[in-house]
């Protein structure tokens, strides 16, 4: 029954995929008691069923292969039947540190019939993260590339080691697994409420925190995700994220197989956006979702040169800056649809397929979710932190976080807060200002970093921008930003003085940016910017009464006065 409920709610929101009203005011999340994705959706709906000859995964470059639904069936009963051979049981947790390789999906699917717990994991990640994981996550398995192996050197030795490629001396081979019978019967059932997940945030302002996902929150409350990108059950689905991400599973696993599509990986050695756009049209690619970083170096190339047959293009990550959704319009005469969520839920917030799009505005509230603008009081506001309602959850909700004794913390009180700022037009849709840790106030104005970050990627010598405020005795503080230029752009004064121009022209004075610094930008291993980070280092150059080298004033331009 639970099968053909989360059926029942993905045909009718493939039913509506441009009809957003309708899909809205009537979607349902469906009720989903007994429940395993990977046996009751996977092996049940798309390999037993009209998609079982198609293609399931395609990697091109490193480890290019290709399996279909079926295939990929077979194989990962496989590897459950291997790794359960080794000790693997469920509720356990399974630390997965593997790049874009077909042994990552086929560890995910066995890990999931087992009703084992994923802990993901970029390959980024240093020893000393790698020791955290393993002791906060509770860790008892663990699957990483040979390459990766010597990372794991010190940890607690009754974690199972398994290593692709040559293993090392005592750890076991994942080619060993694959020798398993390849008929796998589950030893119990699964309840959708089962942990399926377990995330470590990027941590921009602290520590990670560990989120806890269920078989139903991620595997079934990514149906508005799939809502949001518009995947249709054939198309082939590119998304460009890392492995170890949440953004990974939303749109390199779950999305694109709820829809029935084909998850599409292409992996470079070092990113190139003519590689990528080539990629795009010789494998016929027809929705595609990247972060603005990748989109912003897309739109640096003659992107008409290239005749592609995408019908839905699409950014997540990070907030979408108007500059790049012009030149991508420009260029093929699509629409780049922003979208907005969290690795604590799936899609909250997006523009949808036939939605009329605002430029600057992250669409309207996915089908499903209920999203509220509150004020400090928990009073609707129209800008304000984005919450969600807890008396009548979404389906994509978290089930809480991991507490440092090991328990989950279960949400309460009448909102989950997101930790992010927006405001409400009156015609519902929602505009990202920042996370609430980052906006800040200058002169008594508030200021949205996300704002003059826009505007600045707008001049032709910036390629990326990060605005935080810097400590002022007048003004209380004056927004500061730390730009990175693009190739062949000079950090010289004759550069700031064009950058100053350009924003006198675009930006009201009480939001000008005061100062500019180039400089690299502090990052997550996931790519988001820890403006934490950069407003310490004006915080102390302010203490010491000194000035960053290389820095801008306003002040020193007599051409401004």
């Amino acid at each position: 029954m639970s099968t053909a409920n989360l059926k029942a709610a993905r045909d009718f929101l493939l039913a509506h995929r441009a009809d957003y009203d309708t899909a809205y005011r009537d979607f349902r999340w469906p009720v989903l008691e007994k429940f395993n994705w990977a046996l009751d959706w996977f092996d049940a709906a798309l390999a037993r069923g009209d998609a079982a000859n198609r293609a399931a995964l395609t990697i091109v470059g490193e480890g290019a292969a290709s399996l279909t639904f079926a295939e990929l069936s077979e194989r990962s009963n496989r590897v459950a039947n291997g790794l359960r051979a080794l000790g693997v049981r469920r509720g356990d947790r399974v630390l997965l540190m593997l790049g874009n390789v077909v042994p990552l999906w086929e560890t995910v699917l066995a890990a999931m019939k087992l009703g084992a717990v994923v802990i993901p994991a970029t390959t980024l990640l240093t020893p000393a993260d790698l020791r955290d994981r393993v002791s906060r996550g509770r860790v008892r398995h663990l699957v990483t590339s040979a390459a990766d192996a010597p990372k794991i050197e010190g940890l607690d030795a009754d974690v199972t080691r398994i290593a692709t490629g040559d293993a090392p001396a005592g750890w076991h081979r994942y080619d060993d697994l694959l020798q398993a019978d390849a008929a796998f019967t589950p030893d119990g059932e699964t309840n959708a409420a089962d942990p399926l997940l377990l995330y470590f945030t990027s941590g921009t302002t602290a520590r990670p925190k560990l989120v806890l996902h269920s078989h139903g929150s991620y595997a079934a409350g990514h149906l508005s995700t799939m809502y949001w990108i518009g995947l249709q059950p054939g198309d082939v689905h590119l998304n460009i994220s890392s492995p170890g991400w949440a953004k990974h599973a939303w749109s390199s696993v779950f999305t694109p197989w709820l829809g029935g599509a084909t998850v599409f990986v292409l992996n470079q050695p070092r990113f190139s956006a003519r590689v990528l756009l080539d990629a795009v049209v010789e494998h016929g690619v027809t929705t595609l979702c990247a972060p603005p970083t990748v989109w912003r170096m897309v739109i640096q190339e003659d992107m008409t040169a290239w005749k592609t047959k995408l019908r839905e293009v699409l950014s997540a990550g990070e907030p979408l800056n108007p500059e790049v959704f012009d030149r991508v319009k420009a260029a093929w005469g699509l629409e780049l649809r922003d979208g907005y969520g969290q690795t604590e839920t799936t899609l909250q917030v997006g523009n949808s397929p036939g939605m009329k799009i605002k430029p600057g505005s992250m669409g309207r509230p996915a089908p499903g979710y209920r999203i509220s603008i509150l004020d400090p009081d928990d009073k609707e506001t129209e800008e304000g932190q984005i919450g969600i309602a807890l008396d009548n959850p979404p389906a994509g909700l978290m089930r809480g976080y991991q507490t440092e004794a090991g328990t989950i913390e279960p949400l309460s009180g009448a909102f989950y807060h997101t930790g992010d700022v927006a405001s409400r037009h009156a015609d519902g849709y929602l505009t990202y200002v920042g996370r609430a840790d980052d906006v800040f106030k200058a002169s008594d104005y508030r200021i949205s970093p996300f704002e003059l970050e826009s505007v600045l990627i707008e001049h032709a010598s910036v390629a990326e921008a990060a605005v935080v405020p810097a400590p002022d005795p007048i003004r209380l503080a004056v927004p500061k930003a730390y730009v990175i230029l693009v190739e062949g752009a000079e950090p010289n004064r004759e550069t700031a003085l064009a950058i100053f121009r350009h924003l006198r022209e675009r930006l009201a004075p009480f939001k000008r940016v005061r100062r500019i610094e180039f400089a690299d930008l502090p990052k997550t291993i996931s790519g988001k910017i820890r403006r934490v980070e950069l407003r310490q280092a004006e915080e102390r150059q302010a203490q010491a009464g000194t000035r960053a080298a290389g820095e801008f004033r306003e002040e020193d331009f007599s051409e401004l006065r």
